[in-house]
Formats: structure tokens, C-alpha cells, sequence
């Protein structure tokens, strides 16, 4: 039986037959789709065509899967599925935090995929208010907050497990200002408890482990971060050899906090925090 469903589906997969199931897939949920061999034809087609759903092979022959998401999240607010052989729990929390809404392994059940788009198509994307700093070379702003939390697909026992980083000190705290060369003095506010981050009037889009990174910076000004340390405070593990996951979200962090030098490198160390206008609200 072919559902109802209406939109548009584009599938980046470089293996003919699997390309062909899942577009018969999305076909019976009443997609119109597209598909593409290689992740440079799929980003052109998302980028022309503005689909409502992508699956995503991450053993794609020109551009790795990852890079190709991140690149997808640059043009397109579109759901996004990856499909990959890797069972790795790194893999796929790597893959949700760069702007995936679900990922799947493979080999995978057709009834499984269907039912999953299903429940991505039912719920309606929501949208990054007006004006919103994202830093979209990274992790979409489209539905960054919305997306990557509890309710999402594929986040359970991922991203969900997360906690959030305590605050010491008082619930309330002044960071002084400590500006730098070439900084500029822009104010930001953590609020702890609402999970919240404004800088200057903006409240800025991060994913869950965005802001558990920079409650660790925020609440400790001026520490020197090993990236072991902060897979211990923040992931709540001792994955010495995933530390790459670190620096991928370090670095997504500082895209979005903009042109100011908020998170410094520590050569050969880590990462510091440089407080240059910080009210820490617990």
C-alpha cells in the first residue's frame, strides 16, 4: 500500500541496489524522489531541489558522509538520515551531534527506515528564531535545539544519556571582562537551569553538548582544558582515543559564538576559556 504522505526525498548512496530499496521506501510514503552516487551530486540536488528528507551513505566515494553532512546543514534545513555499516556508538554520536536526525546501520529492515521517516514527517520541523546566531558550517541552525534532544529519533541512548555539567560556586555568578587583541566586548549569559545562551540579544542554538562544553568553560575562566578532561566532565567517560569528538565540537561551538576569541587553544594542551563578558545564571 502506497501512503499518502506528500514532499521530497533526495538519496545520497553509491551502492545501486541500496539506492533503489530506499527509494521504494520513501516512494510508498508518498515522496518524490531524487538520488544521487556521490555526495557532491546529492549536495547539488539538496541545494536545488530544498528536499523535506535526505538519506545519507557515509561510504560515499568522493567526500566522507560526515563532511558531506556538514556541508547539507550549510543549505538546507531538510531532515536528514544517516545509513552506514558502522555499529560504533562514536560514529553515531558523532553523526547526530553534526546535524543528523537519525542514523541507521546497515544492513537495516525496509519496514524499520519507513516507519522512522514516518515519524520524522509527522513531526513539524521547528524552526531557529529570526536573526539567530547558528554557525551553520557545523550543525544546522533549523531545529538544532529541537532536534538533538530526548524526542529525537535515533538520539535514545546517545545523546540522551548526555548530562548536564554542574555549576560550583554561587547560582549566581559575574565572569569580569577580560578582553584580548582584536576582541570586541560582547556580552553573554548562561542560564543554567533554563539551558539557555544569549550573546548580545541573541539566544544562540546549541545542541546539548555545545552547551555542556561551555557551561565547562564558562564556570572555570581562565582553566586550561585538556581534551581528556573534558570527555570526562562532559561525556562522563575516560574514551581517551575519541578525543576527536572534542575538538568537532569545540570547533562547532566557536562557529556559533562568532568572530569574538571566546574559546582559546592551548598548544599541546587543550582549550581555555577567554571570559570576556560572562553572567552565569545557576
Amino acid at each position: 500500500m502506497t501512503d499518502t504522505s506528500t514532499g521530497s526525498a533526495v538519496v545520497i548512496e553509491d551502492d545501486d541496489d541500496i539506492r533503489l530499496l530506499i527509494s521504494a521506501v520513501l516512494e510508498q510514503r508518498g515522496l518524490q524522489v531524487r538520488s544521487a552516487a556521490s555526495g557532491r551530486e546529492g549536495l547539488a540536488l539538496v541545494e536545488q531541489h530544498q528536499p523535506d528528507l535526505v538519506t545519507l551513505d557515509l561510504g560515499l566515494p568522493d567526500i566522507e558522509g560526515f563532511e558531506v553532512c556538514r556541508r547539507l546543514r550549510m543549505i538546507s534545513d531538510a531532515y536528514v538520515v544517516m545509513i552506514s555499516a558502522s555499529a560504533d556508538e562514536v560514529d553515531q554520536l558523532l553523526g547526530l551531534e553534526i546535524g543528523a536526525d537519525d542514523y541507521i546501520t546497515n544492513p537495516f529492515s525496509p519496514r524499520d527506515l519507513k516507519a522512522r521517516v514516518g515519524a520524522m514527517l509527522r513531526r513539524p520541523r521547528q524552526l531557529a528564531r529570526p536573526g539567530a546566531v547558528t554557525g551553520l558550517g557545523a550543525v544546522g541552525a533549523v531545529g538544532a535545539r529541537e532536534d538533538l534532544t530526548d524526542d529525537a529519533p535515533g538520539a535514545a541512548g546517545a545523546v540522551a544519556e548526555v548530562p548536564a555539567v554542574p555549576a560550583p560556586g554561587p547560582a549566581s555568578a559575574e565572569v569580569a571582562a577580560g578582553q584580548e587583541d582584536g576582541a570586541t566586548t560582547r556580552r553573554m549569559t548562561v542560564d543554567l537551569e533554563g539551558r539557555e545562551v544569549v550573546l548580545d540579544t541573541v539566544e544562540l542554538a546549541l545542541t546539548r553538548i555545545e552547551f555542556d562544553l561551555l557551561v565547562a568553560f564558562a564556570t572555570h575562566p581562565r582553566r586550561v582544558w585538556s581534551r581528556e578532561a573534558l570527555l570526562r566532565t562532559v561525556w562522563r567517560t575516560e574514551w581517551a582515543q575519541d578525543t576527536h569528538l572534542v575538538e568537532v565540537h569545540v570547533g562547532n561551538l566557536r562557529r556559533k559564538l562568532g568572530e569574538d576569541p571566546w574559546i582559546r587553544t592551548v598548544r599541546g594542551v587543550g582549550y581555555r576559556f577567554n571570559p570576556l563578558s560572562v553572567t552565569v545564571l545557576g
